[in-house]
């Protein structure tokens, strides 16, 4: 069993959670001077290898939402939040995980996980961006490798042996346990104590970035306050509140910070009720009629926008289930009300796909992307209908253009695959299954189908070189990576 200071670490070093048991002063001047020494021990640059490292493996373990529309979602309301962050060092990349488990997490790289549980227990787009505010500011303010170097200064461990130690723990669970438990000593008091501090920082720069963005800062203490009341007397409250819990003298300070700001009466945001109505059909894990009956409780709230956005889950609840003649003149009316709104597009498309009339969603898609010729969901969803039309090599080029530009989106390289077996280019099929691997850490066999691919090319060719050259990229990769763990 995990010893409670190894506990501690992991808690604080891979979730660095929203929901820390710190107390929030109203001072913002009040903080301990923490410094920011982890950049002696830890570079940005090995930050961001790290965080890549982790990434790949969170794909292969952990049940990623790749769904065009809501990343481009969280991404939008994400980066909102990084252009009013302060010492912004790394790019940021926003992702879902399948879970209806409240929690988000942050960790190296610029890398903000949010489990799709927090669309199911907010209540506007001023208290999601509020957790998102939060994680943001664990990694601008560096807080995994000042946890990471406060644990070394307690034990005979460098940082980057605690660092390897926890990406073990996520590629091999029992064996990185074992290497942590070898390299970590010390005080849980202290790393308690250090713990706190983080989030006394994370929550001042939180606020003050919700509150720079455009959001409503009292939005942090009302979803705390909320979070405690629901789960005061629970005999099952969620995991993260078990580990972290939440003492009423957090929201207390957390209001009284957020009071240095001026309150924001917003308006319902469309595209964060559109993202919540979409994640509640499709990936809360109830079924259709608890959907439709959650959609129908929603409708009693008198707003244009919740309105639409209630229209929209039912449209998805009957295309889901193929009874396209009740979703049509839904999205119909949504489109010609929002004719630029991804949301319905991407439903739109995969109605006239249903239907058999790809070549309806390609017009479609087509007038869009004259307004937005670069936008991923359309290109994707393009690429789809494409392929439902049996375009397979106008489907190749477009996913060739669009894996360039997206090469982290399993989405691409898993299309590119199919069409490029439709139009029987078997070495392309391979080289994009590769990539698909290489996504997952599975780096040998990324290689080995990379192998195949330059088998069968053509010798001397510029696609053998081509894939021969991305052999040696992945080789460098995986020893990389593997050089990581030690």
């Amino acid at each position: 069993m995990m010893s409670l200071p190894i506990r501690s670490l992991l808690c604080s070093c891979l979730s660095v959670s929203i929901l820390l048991s710190a107390s929030v002063s109203a001072d913002t001047n009040d903080l301990p001077d923490i410094g920011t020494v982890a950049g002696a021990t830890l570079s940005i640059d090995q930050e961001e290898q790290y965080g890549d490292a982790y990434m790949r493996i969170l794909r292969s373990r952990q049940p990623i939402i790749n769904d065009p529309v809501l990343n481009e979602y969280i991404n939008t309301l994400g980066h909102r939040l990084v252009s009013h962050a302060n010492d912004v060092k790394t790019p940021f990349t926003f992702f879902l995980i399948r879970n209806r488990e409240i929690n988000a997490f942050a960790f190296f790289g610029g890398h903000v996980a949010l489990h799709s549980g927090l669309f199911l227990h907010t209540r506007t787009e001023s208290e999601l961006a509020s957790v998102m505010a939060h994680e943001i500011a664990h990694i601008t303010q560096r807080h995994l490798a000042r946890s990471m170097e406060a644990e070394a200064k307690r034990s005979p461990a460098t940082i980057a042996a605690l660092a390897g130690s926890l990406l073990l723990a996520i590629a091999a669970p029992e064996a990185g346990i074992a290497a942590i438990t070898a390299t970590t000593a010390g005080s849980v008091q202290s790393q308690i104590n250090y713990t706190r501090a983080n989030e006394k920082e994370a929550d001042r720069f939180g606020i003050e970035t919700l509150a720079k963005s455009g959001f409503d800062p009292y939005a942090m203490p009302r979803f705390f306050g909320k979070l405690s009341a629901e789960y005061q007397y629970s005999s099952h409250p969620p995991a993260m509140l078990l580990t972290h819990p939440l003492p009423d003298s957090r929201i207390t300070d957390s209001r009284a910070r957020a009071q240095h700001y001026k309150h924001a009466n917003l308006p319902y945001a469309k595209d964060y009720q559109l993202a919540r109505a979409r994640v509640v059909v499709r990936y809360a894990g109830i079924d259709d009629k608890a959907a439709l009956d959650w959609l129908q409780r929603q409708r009693k709230k008198n707003d244009p926008v919740i309105q639409a956005a209630c229209d929209y889950g039912t449209a998805l609840v009957y295309l889901d289930n193929k009874q396209y003649d009740k979703a049509a003149p839904i999205l119909e009316r949504l489109l010609k009300a929002d004719p630029q709104n991804n949301f319905y597009l991407d439903a739109a498309s995969d109605l006239y796909i249903g239907q058999g009339k790809a070549k309806q969603s390609i017009q479609l898609l087509a007038q869009a992307l004259k307004q937005s010729p670069h936008n991923s969901v359309l290109t994707i969803n393009d690429a789809n209908a494409l392929m439902a039309d049996k375009q397979y090599q106008r489907a190749v080029q477009t996913l060739q253009r669009y894996t360039h530009n997206h090469p982290d989106d399993p989405n691409g390289w898993s299309i590119l695959s199919q069409a490029s077996n439709h139009v029987g280019n078997q070495q392309e099929e391979y080289a994009a299954r590769a990539e698909l691997f290489a996504l997952k850490a599975n780096w040998d066999q990324a290689i080995q189908y990379y192998t195949r691919a330059s088998q069968l090319a053509k010798l001397g060719s510029l696609e053998q070189a081509r894939y021969d050259a991305r052999i040696d990229q992945l080789i460098t990769q995986r020893e990389q990576f593997l050089a990581l763990q030690k």
